[in-house]
């Protein structure tokens, strides 16, 4: 047999081939960080926004930006706080329809989602009442009945029983907000009085609030 036909073992690639071409420093960058990794904050905050519990944790991370702003209570800055209040409240609805739809419901979400409204909505109950515009007495009444229920619903969830929030604590929820929305632009705005119809909605706002609180006790009156 001629040597010549035997095949040669296949060499390295030199400097000039194109394996053997040097890198790019995108590509060497991504190898160090992994093929998932996001690229930088905006790239975590990406990736955060496509998970529910990422969801809920933007939203509790805005609460101090929405004290912040609503500490200089003007016509243009409480606008501002109460559409970012707008934005953070909004989460709520993405998180549960992204865990439903991915089927990412879980048992730190079921507890994390209702503490998180609570943090959002009790921050800014606060703030109203500390600048005269929504009662003490019914911002005492609210966060009274949230942080009753939050314990109660840790007993719940302790017992194995579901914590999930019922459709009577979801329109308390969606009441709080949509009577906090107005009550934070405070000022006119389009001819709207912003105040009268804020107070109209926290009227029904605190119905609901102590509604649900008496529902959540006689449903799980056994369990206590």
């Amino acid at each position: 047999m001629n040597p010549t036909d035997l095949s040669s073992p296949p060499q390295p690639a030199g400097p000039g081939s194109a394996a053997g071409s040097p890198l790019s420093m995108d590509a060497v960058a991504a190898s160090a960080e992994g093929p998932g990794a996001p690229a930088g904050i905006w790239g975590r905050f990406k990736d955060a926004t496509r998970h529910p519990n990422g969801l809920t944790l933007i939203r509790v991370a805005i609460i101090p930006l929405i004290i912040l702003l609503f500490s200089f209570p003007n016509r243009f800055l409480a606008f501002c706080s109460a559409l970012l209040f707008s934005v953070a409240a909004a989460t709520d609805y993405f998180d549960g329809f992204l865990a439903r739809r991915h089927g990412k419901v879980t048992l730190l979400g079921k507890i994390m989602d209702p503490v998180a409204d609570k943090l959002l909505n009790s921050s800014a109950l606060i703030m109203l009442a500390a600048h005269g515009w929504a009662p003490a007495w019914m911002v005492c009444v609210i966060i009274g009945r949230e942080l009753t229920v939050t314990g109660l619903r840790s007993v719940i969830a302790g017992k194995g029983a579901d914590v999930s929030a019922s459709p009577l604590g979801k329109l308390k929820t969606g009441f709080q907000v949509a009577a906090i929305i107005p009550l934070m632009i405070h000022f006119p705005l389009f001819g709207l009085d912003c105040q009268a119809i804020g107070m109209v909605l926290l009227w029904l706002a605190l119905g609901f609030t102590v509604w649900s609180a008496v529902d959540y006790f006689i449903k799980f009156k056994k369990i206590l």
